[in-house]
């Protein structure tokens, strides 16, 4: 990404969300407190969207899985709002002095998840590129490179949004637009769809 492009959207990004009876929206400050002492936060703060979002669902056994329902929701919700956040916090660029979000909205046949942060030109240029490395890649081959990338300690694992899709079968939109109101800025918009 360069200065110049304004927008660019990648996967099953849509400008609007279809309209929910059932949503959560939760706002964090990127410079309220030092990175490491909120950290903790963040994993609370999914396994609380977890544990609210699993409360709308039986306790019916799954077919295959030593879970039920309301668990499979639970464990589902919470790892990717966890992993959403963490992507969100270490890319976010404090000098926007913008805040992270994080919205869920709950429909009958899926969870729809948009996590919004700001981050530096750089950053989003990279993640671009990695984001159209795993839309032209194959997954399970890229999944595997990444596992053995982290096993050798080399480079970023991205291993958090691999894991997503593969083991969740999580859908994804990517949203990249360069601030007009914060200089060199550019806001990322991420959505991830969760059948369920």
């Amino acid at each position: 990404m360069t200065q110049t492009i304004s927008t660019q959207t990648f996967g099953e990004f849509a400008q609007e969300i279809p309209a929910s009876e059932e949503y959560l929206t939760m706002n964090f400050s990127p410079s309220s407190a030092p990175r490491k002492r909120r950290w903790s936060n963040y994993g609370l703060s999914a396994d609380f969207l977890g544990d609210y979002f699993a409360a709308f669902f039986p306790g019916d056994t799954v077919e295959d899985s030593p879970l039920n329902r309301r668990e499979t929701v639970k464990a589902a919700v919470s790892y990717i709002a966890n992993e959403l956040l963490e992507n969100a916090v270490k890319y976010s660029d404090e000098v926007a002095k913008r805040p992270i979000s994080i919205s869920l909205y709950l429909y009958e046949d899926k969870i729809i998840f948009q996590s919004i942060n700001h981050t530096s030109p750089a950053i989003a240029d990279k993640y671009c590129r990695f984001i159209q490395q795993v839309l032209t890649s194959d997954l399970d081959e890229l999944y595997t490179q990444q596992l053995e990338q982290t096993a050798l300690g080399s480079g970023e694992s991205n291993m958090g949004l691999l894991t997503m899709m593969n083991d969740y079968a999580a859908r994804f939109g990517w949203q990249f637009q360069t601030s007009d109101s914060i200089p060199d800025t550019v806001q990322v918009n991420v959505l991830v769809h969760l059948d369920i």
